[in-house]
């Protein structure tokens, strides 16, 4: 049977249509998309129409212009859509995921408002280069337990659990799990971590051009304190009623808010008190401190922005000059944001396999201990195969960069 279930119309416009065979009422009809229909509520009106995922359109020709929107009841259960209202033979009717533009089926208007599935059809694109993680546990206790296999028996149970780390840890660092979120810092200068956040990868400024200008974390320069404190005269914490130490808003971040960083990136020309102030600290203090004068510290001389983890707030901060600026949080999600619809790419299919089979024999008692280094060095080679499959290395794009090392540089 192929793989390729949807037909060209259903992937590329989100969009199926029907023929009504009869005239008459509580007709059926199924829809074979790779995608399950949400249905929240038929009537326009109601505020649960917005979840739904898709729309339905009738015409009496199917020219394109000709179609309007079905708005009489009608039900969805498992995909099948029941018309409770009286339809015409030989009409049509076209049941069409929900879009990014808004448009109408047969209408090249987009349309206006905001839907809870706005962008259906786009996020089916592409979708055949994964499968989904029930898919993969399905796909293994087929293929290797039952009797005569690697396994005489195995609980489905187990299976996801391991299925479920070995996601989580290829997540890490081999399979393509990078999401990005484009945002406008506030004036507030902090933005909420994603819900599915794990580790970032790169946070970037956004210039006129589109261009990316890397920003990059303040390390050393300051901090996000976990607990402020209150403290008596004497330095010591302070407690409420309940015997919890009081807390208040942090000195550190309010100063680091509103600090003038021309005297960390050193853009000093036409300001002498900046460069007196920076004269004094990198500079000839009385100290002999002069080494620093001489040469630009990496982490500073930069003018894009810092950004740091407050963990405290569970929020992303940034310096001052990023206020209102446009930015992309590139981050790392561990692939179980969504449960068993987690995607696997189909590149790296064998090595999960090879990591669930081995990590479920490692934890069975009196196995043969041969045989769980054989099954852990079969799953670090799969485990490398897939690295280097989905590190999608072009020889030509390399040699395209490497065409700028043969410049002669003169001295």
């Amino acid at each position: 049977m192929s793989l390729v279930t949807e037909t060209n119309q259903q992937y590329y416009q989100g969009a199926q249509p029907f023929l009504i065979p009869a005239t008459g009422i509580n007709q059926e009809f199924t829809t074979t998309f790779d995608t399950d229909l949400v249905f929240g509520n038929f009537d326009p009106n109601n505020v649960d129409y917005a979840l739904n995922n898709f729309k339905i359109y009738t015409s009496a020709t199917g020219l394109p212009g000709s179609f309007t929107e079905y708005t009489s009841s009608y039900t969805v259960t498992n995909n099948v859509i029941k018309v409770d209202g009286s339809l015409t033979i030989n009409h049509y009717l076209v049941v069409q995921l929900k879009t990014l533009d808004g448009g109408k089926y047969g209408d090249s208007a987009a349309g206006t408002g905001f839907d809870a599935f706005g962008n259906t059809v786009e996020e089916n694109y592409g979708d055949y280069e994964y499968i989904t993680l029930n898919d993969a546990i399905d796909n293994f206790m087929v293929g290797y337990v039952g009797d005569g296999k690697i396994l005489q028996n195995a609980k489905k149970s187990d299976v996801l659990f391991f299925a479920k780390r070995s996601l989580q840890e290829f997540s890490y660092d081999t399979l393509k799990s990078i999401h990005s979120q484009e945002l406008t810092v506030p004036a507030s200068l902090s933005v909420i971590l994603p819900q599915d956040y794990v580790n970032y990868v790169r946070v970037s400024r956004i210039d006129e051009l589109g261009i990316k200008r890397i920003i990059y974390p303040v390390n050393n320069l300051t901090i996000n304190p976990y607990n402020n404190l209150i403290q008596d005269s004497s330095g010591v914490p302070t407690q409420d009623n309940f015997g919890e130490n009081l807390e208040g808003t942090s000195i550190t971040e309010d100063r680091w808010k509103n600090a003038n960083l021309n005297l960390l990136n050193f853009n000093l020309l036409n300001n002498f008190d900046d460069f007196a102030y920076w004269w004094n600290l990198y500079g000839f203090d009385g100290n002999f401190n002069t080494g620093k004068l001489y040469g630009l510290d990496p982490q500073t001389s930069q003018i894009n922005g810092w950004f740091s983890m407050n963990h405290r707030e569970g929020k992303m901060s940034f310096s001052n000059e990023l206020a209102n600026k446009l930015i992309v949080l590139e981050y790392i999600s561990d692939g179980l944001a969504h449960d068993g619809d987690s995607k696997v790419p189909k590149l790296a299919e064998d090595a999960l396999y090879a990591s669930i089979l081995y990590n479920i024999v490692s934890v069975r008692a009196g196995q043969n201990p041969n045989d769980i280094m054989r099954l852990k060095r079969d799953r670090s080679a799969k485990l490398r195969n897939a690295k280097i499959r989905l590190s999608n290395i072009k020889l030509d794009e390399i040699a395209q960069v490497m065409r700028g090392k043969s410049k002669w540089i003169k001295h």
